[in-house]
C-alpha cells in the first residue's frame, strides 16, 4: 500500500433521515482506538509481573479541526451537541476501512484570530458499539 492523503479521511454524520452528511471544512482528523486495562495482579504473580484481565473496554476517540463554513454538517453536530444527542457517525479511512457507530461530541470549540478564518475543533467518543469494515 503506498502513502495516503490526510484530506482523504472523512468525518460524517448523520441526518434525520439516516443519510450521512460529510463534515464540511475539516482540514485535520484523527482517529484513536484504546482499551482500558484491568489490572488483576496479586501476591501470587508470577515473577511479580502485572496480569491483566482479557475482555476490557475498548473505545474509540476521534477529533478534527477546520474552518467554519456554517454547513448543513456544521448545523448537525452543533445541535448534536446543545440537545446532547448521540448520532450516528462514520469515519472513512482511505485503503483502510470504514468505522461506524454512535459517538458523543465531548469538546465543541470555536475560535479565530482578528484578521483570520473562523475555525472550530470537534472531539468524539465512542458511545455504544462500533462497527469497522474493509475497504477493498
Amino acid at each position: 500500500m503506498s502513502a495516503q492523503r490526510g484530506k482523504d479521511i472523512l468525518l460524517k454524520v448523520a441526518d434525520a433521515s439516516g443519510s450521512y452528511v460529510t463534515c464540511a471544512g475539516l482540514r485535520s482528523k484523527r482517529v484513536a482506538f484504546n482499551t482500558e486495562t484491568i489490572d488483576v495482579t496479586d501476591a501470587d504473580a508470577v515473577g511479580r509481573w502485572r496480569e491483566l484481565l482479557g475482555g476490557a473496554v475498548q473505545r474509540a476517540s476521534v477529533g478534527g479541526g477546520g474552518i467554519f463554513k456554517d454547513a448543513q454538517s456544521d448545523a448537525l453536530f452543533r445541535q448534536a451537541f446543545f440537545d446532547g444527542d448521540i448520532p450516528v457517525w462514520q469515519i472513512v479511512l482511505p485503503d483502510f476501512g470504514m468505522l461506524q457507530g454512535p459517538f458523543q461530541i465531548t469538546a465543541l470549540e470555536y475560535g479565530g484570530a482578528y484578521n483570520g478564518e473562523v475555525t472550530f475543533e470537534i472531539a468524539l467518543e465512542s458511545a455504544g458499539p462500533l462497527r469497522f469494515t474493509e475497504i477493498a
